[in-house]
């Protein structure tokens, strides 16, 4: 028999893909969910043979690399809970730090905004949720991702209006937009010998990367798109890959908008691109 946080780490020594101080936390979270242990049980002890199976086959693909959100089928996300899969990026926190920008820069009421690239649609059910009456839309080439984001919005009670297209080849059927938000794809495909493999195994490269010889394709095509259907003085906000910021913001200046700015995220890294058309 052995307690609770002698367990946390004898499991998290075996996923040895992640730093230590991860794997602890992924092995709470997944002891949470099946025994309703946390890290306030340090000293209960436990029997590992009369641990539920379904906490070891849990366990057991967590050791492959798959993602724990994948794995319990769901992610937090600003304070709420969204459903994800496989074809979905799974939410995460710098996205976060985007949403929180954009309530907090645009406090008004009724305005009228679009998610380009939703996937689980935790930006605009979020932006639904914590802006004053939005009038919030998500799109995505992903008929299989906006059947996520159509659950999450029904779960959570938003009002998201969803839009299934190829911005790459057609034009957006909404105009005078007040904010336009996106955090496409923006991974060059030689990154991926950098990236783990729970990334690269279980989340969708569609929405991941972008050609080697065109980093900021999705960037200047939205930048093009924004241009007809924001309105005077409506605004623009990327997520961008942290090498790019100098580059979009550029593209945005070429592109006619105003006061351009790239914002760093909370470890100091270029995450955000503003402007204004």
């Amino acid at each position: 028999m052995i307690n609770y946080s002698t367990l946390v780490k004898k499991w998290a020594e075996q996923l040895t893909i992640y730093e230590q101080f991860e794997a602890q936390a992924l092995i709470e979270w997944l002891l949470e969910h099946h025994l309703g242990l946390r890290r306030v049980d340090m000293m209960r002890f436990l029997e590992e043979k009369d641990l539920p199976q379904a906490l070891w086959d849990d366990f057991n693909r967590l050791k492959t690399g798959e993602p724990i959100q994948q794995i319990l089928g769901k992610a937090p996300f600003y304070g709420r809970e969204f459903q994800v899969s496989r074809d979905t990026l799974i939410p995460r926190n710098e996205t976060e730090e985007l949403v929180h920008l954009i309530i907090k820069e645009n406090p008004q009421s009724c305005l009228k905004v679009l998610d380009i690239g939703t996937g689980t649609g935790c930006i605009p059910i979020t932006l639904f949720l914590e802006m004053n009456e939005a009038e919030v839309y998500g799109l995505d080439v992903s008929a299989s991702a906006l059947a996520i984001a159509q659950k999450n919005a029904e779960v959570l009670k938003a009002k998201v209006r969803w839009i299934q297209l190829d911005i790459l080849e057609e034009e957006l059927p909404i105009r005078d937009l007040d904010i336009l938000v996106s955090n496409p794809p923006y991974i060059p495909e030689k990154g991926k010998a950098k990236m783990h493999s729970n990334v690269l195994d279980f989340e969708p490269a569609l929405a991941l990367f972008v050609p080697d010889e065109d980093p900021l394709l999705f960037y200047r095509r939205i930048a093009d798109l924004g241009k007809k259907a924001l309105k005077p003085k409506g605004k623009l906000y990327f997520e961008i890959h942290e090498d790019f910021g100098n580059e979009v913001s550029d593209l945005l200046l070429q592109k006619g908008y105003r006061e351009v700015k790239v914002i760093q995220d909370l470890n100091g890294k270029d995450r955000m691109v503003f402007g204004q058309f």
